[in-house]
This record gives C-alpha cells, structure tokens and sequence, in this order.
C-alpha cells in the first residue's frame, strides 16, 4: 500500500469544485518526507503518492521553481527548500499555544525525574506534529523535537487529542483511516474505546510500550479559547527509566493541572 492514498480523497475532491487537484498533490509530494529523509527521487514520490511520473516531474519541477524543493542535478534527488522552512516557521510562529505553554511545560518537566520529555502537539491528518517540546536533559532521552510526528491512533498524545475533539470530528477522521486501511478500523476504535473509557475514569490516556516498545507515556487533551483547537500534553520517556508507578502516581495530577492551567490561558 502508497504511503499516500489519494483514492478516496480524490473521489470526493470530485464533488467539491473548489478543490484544486494540483495544490493537493504538490503538497502530498512534500509530505512524502519522513524523519530522517533527506533527499528522494521522482520514482520515490511516484511509489510514495500513486501519481504517474510525467505528473510528478512537473510536480517536483514546479516545486523548484517555488524553491520548496532543491533538485541535486549530479544524484536526481530532491531536498526540502527554503520555501518549505519559511513556510513551517512562518506556521509555528502563529501557534501562540506554544509560547503560552513553554513555561508550564518546563515547569512540568522540571519535576521528580530528570529523564522525563513533555510535549504539545497538535493533529494532523493521521499523526501528531509536535508544535512544543521541553526535553530531558539527560544524555538517554526521547529524541523528539517540534516537528516530530506520531501515529495519532497508537500514542498517549494522539488518543488524548481524540478523545477531546467532537464527535463529529472524529468520526470524519476515522472515516479516513478506514478507507486507507479497512482492516484496520476494529481495532482502531476498539483501541479508541478503551482510551476514552480510560480517560473518563482516570482523566488521561495512556501507552505503555504501544507506540514505541521502549516509551511510556500519559497525555491529556488541552483546548484553544471557544474550544475550536484540540492540542495534546505529554510527558513521558525510556521505559527503563521513566516507569508507569510514577507517571501514575506523581505525574498524571502535574499534567491534568498543567492541561488546566494551559487552556485557560489559551
């Protein structure tokens, strides 16, 4: 299966004349990028989207001509351009949830254990982009940064988010999903099932080892004034060191309160 499955959307861009194919597939061709990657091919955006090649080289050609991409002529890849990073700041700039936030979540992470990373992070399409992050300043620790992406259906962060959005919301989301992944859509809402009823009896949701076998970590959802954002909080960190007694018993009341104090300043 493509990385990107344009097929259902495609089939309801049909249906909306407002909607331009093209700017939708440029922008699928930069999402292509995974952490870590640096460079890719007109092959590699092609397996990656479904798109035919002679429509992907006048996708990557046009994005040069932007200065989003950056064609290495000697290789035949493609890099992320100034454009792309003007653009990304020029987004979390406007993210003034993130400058609210900063002295919670430090003060947060500041606690008991040193080895411990909060995180705000906000959702987009099916994962959780990391919009703040105060890391541990231990030398093991969770290498993640603003910017970083996790599953939005298998981390504490992106249940929390979900399970704070409205309902309707939601369900659109799944809906996605399920049309990339129709196997998949039990156990995504059982999941989710089992994540809500977590968070109505305990007031956050959880993930022991679920996203990444050697990371726990609790999350609660925070909201922007009037409630039209949904953001997650977490904290977390190596299993080996950051241990679900704790995160239960001393950090879970630290990140309701923070949640709290976040939205209300929001």
């Amino acid at each position: 299966m493509n990385d990107i499955d344009l097929t259902g959307a495609a089939a309801d861009d049909e249906k909306d004349r407002n909607f331009i194919t093209a700017l939708a597939r440029g922008l699928d061709l930069l999402r292509c990028f995974k952490m870590g990657e640096v460079a890719l091919t007109n092959q590699d955006f092609a397996q990656r989207t479904g798109l035919p090649k002679p429509t992907v080289s006048r996708l990557t050609h046009t994005l040069c001509v932007l200065e989003y991409l950056i064609l290495d002529a000697r290789t035949g890849t493609y890099h992320l351009g100034p454009g792309v990073l003007k653009l990304g700041f020029g987004v979390l700039a406007g993210m003034d949830m993130g400058d609210r936030a900063r002295d919670v979540m430090r003060a947060l992470s500041r606690g008991p254990n040193t080895y411990i990373t909060v995180a705000l992070g906000e959702r987009h399409q099916s994962d959780v982009v990391y919009v703040g992050v105060e890391r541990s300043l231990e030398n093991v620790s969770l290498s993640l940064s603003v910017g970083a992406r996790l599953p939005v259906f298998h981390s504490a962060i992106g249940r929390a988010i979900l399970v704070g959005m409205r309902e309707d919301d939601r369900d659109a989301i799944f809906a996605d999903a399920a049309r990339d992944d129709k196997d998949g859509d039990t156990t995504r809402r059982r999941e989710f099932a089992t994540a809500l009823a977590e968070y109505e009896s305990v007031g956050y949701c959880s993930s022991w080892g679920e996203w990444r076998a050697d990371v726990n970590g609790i999350a609660v959802p925070v909201h922007s004034l009037g409630g039209s954002r949904v953001f997650g909080l977490n904290v977390g960190g190596p299993s080996f060191h950051v241990k679900k007694k704790q995160l239960v018993g001393t950090y879970a009341k630290l990140l309701i309160d923070a949640a709290q104090s976040i939205s209300a300043r929001s």
